[in-house]
């Protein structure tokens, strides 16, 4: 919950919620809950619950005092979309969201379906805009637009079930923005298959309604504006293969597609100039096995060196990956009010 961020996506971290529970192996490791555990029972800590699902209504307005723009990366510590976390209250979330135009705000779920059917419901959007302007400041907005130009929706998306399960739910979600976060990526993932899923070329997508800077709106994937892929860390974490992320990383270059590749996380790809240390062979379904001689693995096996996240960094094939999407922009007119 801080105006900063280490995360190298966002500038900032807003946190309205805490907590969370498992859906998927993307959480099996979660960085938010094995943080928040230690402090669990520990009198007047902030995270004296631990990581159990919390409302923090104090921190709500958060983002209204900010008065630099940044990119806020919204609940880092929590799920908005959870069930625990009433519609009322997500939609405050927004309404704060909603008058605050100079942040950009990036929303990242697993939740898809109740992020689908509560945006895509026009009453919802309605409260937005009257909270924002009878509780949050917002009454001389001129600049309305359903979705909210300046909010980012995303999914995890782990591994190709995820991602079509996922995928297709974020594409027939109202919003500006979409993307996707393969982080901890733990298999392969062809984006084209997980649009196909849709059985349906269509979406929510506003491309009529917004601008990005230097021209039209082209939406690649049939919506899909940014993809950020990264490896896991943590004690416990789960190496990658290093063509997953090649593969997504070439997907996007051929879709004009922003690619941010995030960390290689505990391990990295192992080389001659590396000290000594752990060694695993990892092949493309993420299964690892022994280096030592005579011991089988699959010929598309390679090696893996266990190390820091700091040390592991986040180089890819001699080059930092750090594209984002470019800026929005309302049309005068357009998207005006609440859309289904």
């Amino acid at each position: 919950m801080s105006d900063h961020s280490s995360i190298e996506w966002t500038d900032a971290t807003w946190n309205p919620v805490t907590g969370c529970t498992k859906v998927s192996p993307g959480c099996t490791n979660c960085y938010a809950a094995t943080f928040a555990e230690r402090f669990r029972d520990v009198p007047g800590h902030h995270f004296e619950h631990g990581f159990d699902l919390t409302l923090r209504p104090a921190k709500l307005t958060q983002p209204l005092h900010w008065r630099r723009g940044r990119r806020i990366f919204v609940n880092s510590m929590s799920d908005l979309f959870h069930t625990g976390v009433p519609a009322d209250y997500i939609a405050r979330v927004f309404a704060v969201m909603a008058a605050s135009p100079r942040h950009t705000f990036q929303v990242l779920t697993k939740r898809h379906a109740r992020m689908r059917t509560l945006l895509n419901l026009p009453d919802f959007a309605h409260t937005v805009r009257a909270l924002a302007a009878t509780d949050y400041g917002a009454a001389g907005t001129t600049a309305w637009a359903w979705p909210l130009p300046n909010v980012w929706l995303g999914v995890s998306v782990e591994n190709q079930k995820w991602a079509d399960i996922r995928v297709p739910a974020l594409l027939n979600t109202s919003a500006a923005v979409r993307f996707l976060s393969a982080e901890p990526l733990l298999g392969p993932i062809d984006l084209t298959q997980a649009v196909r899923t849709m059985g349906s070329e269509r979406g929510h997508g506003l491309t009529a309604s917004f601008v990005h800077a230097g021209g039209c709106c082209q939406r690649r994937f049939h919506g899909i504006d940014w993809v950020i892929a990264g490896g896991e860390s943590g004690p416990a974490a789960r190496p990658a293969h290093p063509d997953w992320f090649r593969s997504l990383r070439a997907q996007c270059d051929g879709a004009q597609v922003p690619f941010f590749f995030k960390q290689w996380g505990m391990f990295a790809p192992a080389s001659e100039d590396q000290p000594h240390g752990p060694i695993v062979l990892v092949d493309q379904r993420g299964r690892t096995h022994s280096p030592r001689v005579g011991v089988f693995a699959p010929a598309d096996a390679v090696r893996m060196k266990r190390l820091t996240k700091h040390r592991a960094g986040r180089v890819l094939d001699g080059r930092t990956h750090d594209a984002f999407p470019a800026p929005l922009t309302v049309r005068p007119g357009l998207s005006q009010g609440a859309s289904s």
